[in-house]
């Protein structure tokens, strides 16, 4: 109880930090569960179980509130605009990690790893970096939404290919699995945009208890069922927002924002409370020079596909800076390599002090892309 509210209320004073001086909490919680985890100044134990569950809820919570956001018709048209957004996305930021690993002399194995590493942008700081900066009704949002969206797609056909990999299991048995992850995200599509409004209907309730209890209980199974069936739960969480419209997903996203921001913030914590602080010196200049180049192709993809809406430079550039951090997917893949014994462990700490700083750099990035960029119009229009 005592760590517990310690933890608690240090994200209360870090968060007032945050607000004060203008920047999203996001980087200070991360840096702050650095301090406080294994190999920092003052290591927490005993509340293990519970930061992890907190953080997994966190995740599910952030990606059900962004999809109450849209609903499916807009999904689905996001999805037909963005694809080719989507396909130069996939190209451009998996290169980079893969071309690591290689030149690292780890292997094939750890190539197809570290490219999901460094393609992956981190939905759930994404969602929360547009919440914090008042962007959820830009015009450029449903474009980084819709190429979010293909990215977590595209994880529901590459895990389940990883994995069989990782394990050594046959070509079928993969095919297999990556049947079952696109027959299940087919099915709640299909769902969500011919019967959303008896989803709506299921879980609505006049009484706010009855309300909060069927809403986080229907958002935890579908997470869980998706996550069983090899889909995130992250796609689950997203895709049962969508399928809730009306008044009901305007009543939900009040109910639920004070939940999502408790949650949200042990997600960010207990990412850095795992990673051990003397892992990343070793690695840090590859991991510096990947952030670097990923960055820059993050932006250009972001850039690319607002441009091809119609939205101006400045949401274009915000669109790209909006897509830059990293998160829970690319420690998820990371986590699966190195417990499979089948690459080099030297990856675990690449991906980690690769995915610290991309989480640090992607909110700071989408804070200070829309100054910059109207500091350079400014002196163009002087010139």
């Amino acid at each position: 109880m005592i760590q517990l509210g310690g933890v608690f209320f240090g994200l209360g004073l870090l968060g007032r930090v945050a607000r004060r001086i203008g920047i999203s909490p996001i980087p200070l919680y991360l840096i702050g569960g650095l301090a406080f985890g294994s190999g920092g100044f003052v290591p927490l134990h005993g509340i293990d179980e519970f930061t992890h569950i907190a953080s997994e809820i966190g995740v599910v919570l952030l990606l059900l509130l962004l999809g109450l956001e849209y609903s499916a018709s807009e999904l689905t048209t996001g999805l037909k605009r963005s694809w080719m957004a989507g396909v130069l996305d996939l190209v451009l930021n998996s290169a980079p990690g893969a071309i690591a690993a290689l030149l690292l002399g780890w292997g094939p194995i750890a190539a197809l790893a570290m490219a999901g590493v460094t393609y992956i942008s981190s939905s759930g700081i994404v969602a929360k970096v547009l919440g914090d900066l008042g962007r959820l009704g830009n015009r450029e949002t449903p474009v980084v939404l819709s190429v979010l969206v293909f990215e977590d797609l595209a994880m529901a056909v590459y895990l389940p290919v990883l994995t069989a990999v990782l394990s050594g299991v046959s070509f079928l048995g993969g095919l297999t699995s990556v049947g079952i992850s696109l027959l299940a995200i087919t099915v709640v599509l299909v769902v969500a945009l011919k019967y959303g409004r008896f989803i709506s209907a299921i879980v609505d309730s006049p009484d706010h208890e009855v309300f909060l209890l069927k809403l986080l209980g229907s958002a935890l199974l579908v997470a869980g069922v998706a996550s069983q069936l090899q889909v995130s739960a992250a796609v689950g969480a997203f895709l049962l927002g969508i399928a809730i419209s009306g008044s009901t997903a305007e009543n939900a996203t009040r109910l639920l924002e004070p939940l999502r921001d408790l949650f949200a913030a042990m997600f960010f914590v207990v990412f850095g409370l795992n990673t051990h602080p003397k892992s990343i010196p070793p690695v840090l200049g590859i991991a510096l020079a990947l952030a670097a180049i990923t960055t820059v192709t993050k932006v250009i993809t972001g850039w690319w596909a607002a441009r091809r809406q119609g939205i101006g430079k400045l949401g274009r550039m915000r669109a790209g800076a909006a897509l830059v951090a990293r998160g829970e997917f690319s420690i998820v893949i990371a986590g699966l390599a190195v417990a499979s014994g089948q690459v080099d462990e030297r990856l675990a700490a690449l991906a980690t002090a690769y995915v610290l700083l991309m989480a640090v750099l992607g909110p700071i990035a989408a804070k200070y892309v829309e100054p910059i960029g109207e500091f350079f119009q400014r002196r163009r229009q002087l010139a």
